[in-house]
């Protein structure tokens, strides 16, 4: 297009993006940049992918950290945390907008903090404070709390409010104690070691509501941490917010997320706990009225058996049975005797059928000498005297020849 004597040239919208997109691909010092500002409108998509803005009191530069280098970021960012934003300046072609795209945020003047605590964190983690089988279980239904934190905290109100809700049988016992400043750490731990030696209650709740990373940092120290550690009564930790991590929630024998969350981990709601009972007695009534059935039918069948309705009969079966009985031992005995005798009248023939006398008896005599009987001539001799039975008597003898 000529205009006033000069040559314009005319871009498409993506030549002109990736035009300005190489200019700032060129400029060396933009591969390299920390920016420092608020976080704002901080999102995390499905994908993995961290989008969000920094800005300051004049404006504001929108950011992208990609999955892979949001996975090694200890960091819990917030909206409103005052954050350093290391990364790169480049274009967008497709929206034609410049962005940071950030590899890694630390909150702002809180790097010596932060080395502290993992430096604090290993220390502990060698010593066996973080270790589940020191772990001690909450008891189910606490009879006194007691409560470490600020007697003008909102954390101590939402606290009170939970309770008082859910399980009002319980008595609490608040233990005031500072929760920022550099004589908190020591007032927590003297007040944990005190509720343990005045048995201040069956569990032990400790924190306070959300801050800046300093202002949590009394949960950080190690003086909390022993305590915690050497608390017979069951901790539970809640400090700050969800995102909020301390050294305190990794000895207590629980995290809680909040403090009101914390209260909810104390105790049973006394809703779920009467909807529990009221079911358990509607099973126990439905148990009974089928047992009472089941005995009343019994009672009935009873009732209408012969047993009940006539006393005797049982006796008159019996005694029916017995005669019965009687009979049929008398019928064996009788059977038991004809075969026997039948046996013996069997054995008796063929015994007489055998016997010596039956031969006597047919005109045949037993000689015999010296009480042994003759059966060879040459068994006697002439002058031998032999005995001569006969089927009626004996007869005494003498060899002639």
């Amino acid at each position: 297009m000529i205009n006033n004597n000069s040559v314009e040239i005319i871009f498409t919208v993506s030549e002109l993006n990736r035009e300005i997109k190489g200019l700032l691909d060129a400029q060396t010092w933009l591969t390299s940049v920390c920016v420092k500002g608020e976080l704002t409108g901080y999102r995390v998509y499905p994908s993995g992918h961290h989008y969000f803005s920094v800005k300051d009191a004049e404006g504001t530069l929108k950011c992208v950290m990609f999955r892979n280098a949001a996975q090694n970021m200890k960091l819990k960012p917030e909206n409103g945390m005052q954050v350093l934003v290391y990364g790169r300046v480049g274009v967008y072609e497709r929206d034609g907008v410049y962005q940071l795209y950030a590899t890694r945020i630390i909150p702002d003047g809180a790097g010596d903090i932060y080395a502290a605590f993992e430096q604090l964190k290993a220390k502990l983690y060698r010593e066996g404070l973080f270790d589940p089988e020191r772990k001690k279980p909450l008891p189910r239904f606490p009879q006194r709390i007691a409560v470490v934190t600020s007697s003008a905290g909102a954390a101590i109100r939402d606290i009170l409010r939970i309770l008082s809700q859910r399980y009002p049988l319980a008595e609490v016992r608040i233990l005031p104690v500072r929760v920022q400043g550099a004589e908190a750490p020591g007032e927590i731990a003297d007040a944990i070691d005190y509720a343990n030696y005045i048995n201040a209650g069956d569990l032990i709740i400790t924190g306070r509501g959300g801050g800046s990373a300093e202002e949590l940092w009394a949960f950080n120290d190690e003086r909390v941490a022993y305590a915690i550690a050497r608390s017979r009564i069951p901790v539970i930790s809640a400090v700050g917010h969800e995102p909020d991590v301390t050294i305190a929630d990794f000895v207590a024998d629980v995290r809680a997320a909040t403090p009101s969350n914390a209260a909810e981990i104390a105790v049973p709601d006394r809703v779920e706990l009467q909807k529990g009972l009221e079911n358990s007695g509607n099973r126990l009534a439905s148990a009974m009225r089928r047992v009472t059935e089941q005995r009343r039918e019994r009672v009935l069948r009873l009732a209408g058996s012969r047993a009940l309705s006539s006393p005797t009969a049982y006796i008159d079966d019996r005694r029916m049975a017995l005669d019965n009985l009687t009979n049929r031992l008398g019928y064996a005995a009788k059977g038991l005797v004809n075969a026997r005798g039948t046996s013996f009248a069997r054995l008796a023939a063929g015994l007489d059928a055998m016997s010596p006398l039956k031969v006597l008896k047919r005109g045949y005599a037993i000689a015999e000498k010296d009480g042994k009987a003759v059966r060879s001539v040459s068994d006697v001799a002439a002058g031998d005297t032999l005995s001569v039975k006969l089927s009626d008597g004996e007869i005494r003898a003498k060899v002639i020849a």
